[in-house]
């Protein structure tokens, strides 16, 4: 069984995810409903957080104590080519309880190693790349994970979506148009050769918010994919 998968991002009128200034305040004021078990972000949202990230230190390398009350969502992040090396910072942040990130085979061996010095739990799950249906699974089973939010960039969404594992997607729409020829959309998948492997959605609800931003909420209706 796989917990249930919800995409949710701030966009302009025409699909793009950077170029405008969101309203950050009420996008995750939002995203609260869902009591996500679990926070998906892509590494590349984690690699282009401030560089003021402080230097680990040794004082950091203890693991933090578990707490069996704690009910904040775990962070998940798939990084098969072991490239995320500020754990020290992001395991501290107060927004989850816990970090797990998602290897493969081909990730890299002393990435591995650089977690277990820390502690710092890993799903090696995937032969090439990270095996998102199966590790959707083992997040179920093994962590109680329900529901998955999806806080990320298009290129995760766009894995996520092309592989039928997203069941919902939420937009909240900013009154901008970006335009630009490279642009940032918020679903980012190679071409499609075949027009009945288009994703369709059904409309759940519209919300009008401050300042003309728009809640678009759908359920996916057809998970097939190229």
């Amino acid at each position: 069984m796989k917990p249930h998968v919800i995409i949710y991002n701030a966009v302009s009128v025409d699909g793009q995810i950077d170029g405008f200034q969101p309203d950050i305040g009420l996008f995750y004021s939002l995203a609260a409903r869902w009591h996500e078990d679990a926070t998906m972000a892509g590494c590349d949202t984690l690699l282009r957080a401030p560089d003021d990230i402080p230097e680990e230190t040794a004082a950091e390398l203890p693991v933090p104590a578990p707490d069996a009350e704690d009910d904040r969502p775990l962070l998940v992040v798939p990084d098969s080519r072991g490239r995320v090396r500020t754990w020290h910072y992001w395991r501290t942040q107060p927004y989850w309880r816990d970090c797990i990130v998602l290897c493969s085979d081909r990730t890299p061996r002393d990435y591995l190693q650089y977690l277990d010095d820390r502690a710092i739990k890993h799903i090696i799950i995937g032969d090439e790349q990270v095996d998102f249906s199966r590790a959707l699974e083992v997040l179920h089973t093994e962590y109680g994970v329900r529901v998955v939010r999806v806080d990320s960039g298009g290129t995760l969404n766009g894995v996520l979506l092309r592989a039928g594992l997203v069941d919902e997607v939420h937009l909240l729409l900013h009154p901008a148009l970006v335009g630009g020829m490279r642009a940032q959309h918020f679903f980012r998948a190679p071409d499609l050769h075949a027009p009945d492997t288009v994703i369709t959605l059904r409309l759940k609800g519209i919300e009008q918010q401050q300042d003309d931003i728009v809640l678009l909420s759908y359920d996916v209706v057809n998970k097939a994919h190229a």
